[in-house]
């Protein structure tokens, strides 16, 4: 018999708590499990970023681009700046929400930026995270200055946040 994920990624329309007029972002729903803990049962720093990992993935995927479609083109999407805020500790079992917003391309860089909500609206964590979109061509990599025009509309629409479910 299949293990049954009780937590399934959600992504769908909603605002930061707390804020007057809040800007929309992405939502990923996650619980904190043992995997993701040190021997204290806090949660281990790498975890946020396979979460933060996973955030983006998905919502790429919600605005109709998967991750593994852009890779078998030859194209990436690696962090090339990283910062992670901890303002409490997020502990096993916790229920967590990883908001996620996506600003407008500064230059080549795609920059988001991410809030871990704990379940009373407190935040565990504020991240940043800057990508570029690579592409492989001749077992090179360069630097794309200008996107795909599929990869241009994603980022728009992920730049808009989602839509009405």
């Amino acid at each position: 018999m299949a293990a049954k994920r009780s937590h399934p990624p959600v992504l769908n329309t909603v605002t930061q708590p707390g804020q007057p007029s809040p800007p929309r972002a992405w939502r990923l729903q996650r619980r904190v499990l043992p995997q993701h803990t040190d021997h204290a049962g806090v949660m281990w720093h790498g975890a946020y970023l396979a979460w933060l990992e996973e955030a983006r993935v998905e919502a790429l995927a919600a605005v109709g681009l998967a991750y593994s479609a852009l890779s078998a083109r030859g194209l990436e999407l690696p962090v090339v700046s990283l910062s992670i805020d901890y303002r409490r500790p997020l502990r096993h079992g916790d229920e967590v929400v990883v908001w996620s917003q996506v600003e407008p391309p500064r230059g080549a860089r795609l920059p988001w930026r991410s809030l871990f909500e704990t379940p009373a609206g407190g935040v565990a964590a504020e991240a940043r995270v800057d990508l570029v979109a690579l592409e492989r061509q001749e077992g090179r990599q360069r630097v794309m200055r200008r996107l795909p025009a599929d990869l241009q509309r994603a980022v728009q629409a992920l730049t808009q946040g989602p839509g009405p479910l």
